[in-house]
């Protein structure tokens, strides 16, 4: 009899606010938690991209990644994922060379062509001329791929002659730079690109199953990847008893369904205040909160970690990247994050 292998596990961040949190304590509990995750084994950490949100405080990936990197010896740390039409590819490329540098054989760089944010807010990160031209994000892509490594790339000029340019004067090695997305468009372009793919099934996990078809069947092997490699995200919490687990996860279904309304979003509220006001969101508000709970692996570790060793068999992958989403009761530290600890805690324990 034979048994299904366990996947590796990392974490995606986006390093939650709560209720009455700073962002300092925010952000202090995200590398408390990231030193907890290196600390069991964990594959990678990565943070996410996301701007002008009250209960996200992930707005500048490497420099989290540059405190997690200082924090950690072994895990590897990354973005998951810096969303380039923001910004300069060759700002990119430099931040995530000195990261490499800093972390070397650590450092993952994943990109992805997102927003992250509202129209306003885009339009303030993409007042930097034809760099924010979402339809020439393949070109963008390359420029990094070319800027980071020790070769560097040269710059033609139209009139004749080159110009060499380096995102560090002397590279001895470079991050890993992963293609992120959720559609056709994103698993297409890194099956061209030869590039590592993550589908970021934590969103809603539509078009997982085509998306990653896509991927495998129109791969162009490289040398640097000769065979399609990909890993999954999953929102995930793990808890000593199912019902801790289900209470905790009350706070991101809320935030979900506020998202999904067009309502004011706030900072996550607790588990006590999600649980006492259930007559905030209407019929419509309950179907979107139940929608996104069917999508997310919620329960002990015991229960989680069955789940989530099944989902990669059924995908065929490896590895399985945790957003890990439990809320907070009142009274517990301002600076730590019990409940997305224990989650981790949990899930090494049953996987070890």
């Amino acid at each position: 009899m034979t048994t299904t292998p366990a996947p590796a596990l990392s974490v995606l961040d986006l390093v939650p606010v709560r209720t009455g949190q700073s962002s300092a304590q925010a952000i202090a509990s995200s590398l408390d938690l990231v030193a907890t995750a290196d600390r069991l084994g964990f594959r990678r950490y990565w943070f996410a991209e996301h701007h002008n949100m009250p209960a996200v405080a992930s707005t500048t990936p490497p420099v989290l990644v540059a405190a997690a990197a200082a924090r950690t010896p072994r895990i590897r740390v990354g973005s998951g994922g810096v969303m380039l039409p923001n910004h300069s590819p060759l700002v990119v490329a430099e931040q995530f060379a000195a990261l490499e540098a800093l972390a070397p054989g650590r450092v993952d760089l994943g990109l992805g062509r997102a927003p992250g944010s509202d129209p306003v807010i885009t339009q303030l990160l993409r007042q930097s001329g034809t760099t924010s031209d979402v339809e020439r994000f393949p070109d963008h892509v390359r420029d990094i791929l070319s800027l980071v490594s020790p070769e560097g790339a040269t710059v033609r000029y139209t009139s004749g002659g080159t110009y060499d340019v380096r995102a560090t004067p002397a590279a001895s090695g470079m991050p890993e730079v992963w293609l992120l997305g959720s559609s056709d468009y994103s698993a297409q372009l890194a099956a061209s690109l030869s590039l590592p793919y993550v589908f970021a099934n934590h969103f809603s996990g539509q078009g997982l199953e085509r998306a990653l078809e896509l991927y495998r069947t129109q791969f162009q092997p490289s040398e640097s990847l000769p065979r399609p490699r990909t890993f999954l995200t999953v929102n995930a919490v793990a808890a000593p008893t199912r019902e801790e687990a289900e209470a905790r996860s009350l706070p991101n279904q809320r935030m979900m369904a506020r998202l999904r309304m067009n309502r004011p979003l706030v900072p996550s509220e607790t588990v006590e205040h999600a649980l006492a006001t259930p007559e905030e969101f209407d019929g419509l508000g309950t179907q979107i909160m139940a929608a996104a709970r069917a999508t997310w692996f919620v329960g002990t570790g015991d229960e989680v970690a069955a789940e989530l060793t099944a989902f990669a068999a059924r995908h065929g992958v490896d590895e399985v990247m945790i957003s890990p989403i439990a809320g907070a009761y009142e009274g517990e530290p301002m600076d730590a994050a019990p409940g997305r600890t224990r989650t981790l805690e949990l899930l090494a324990a049953a996987l070890a």
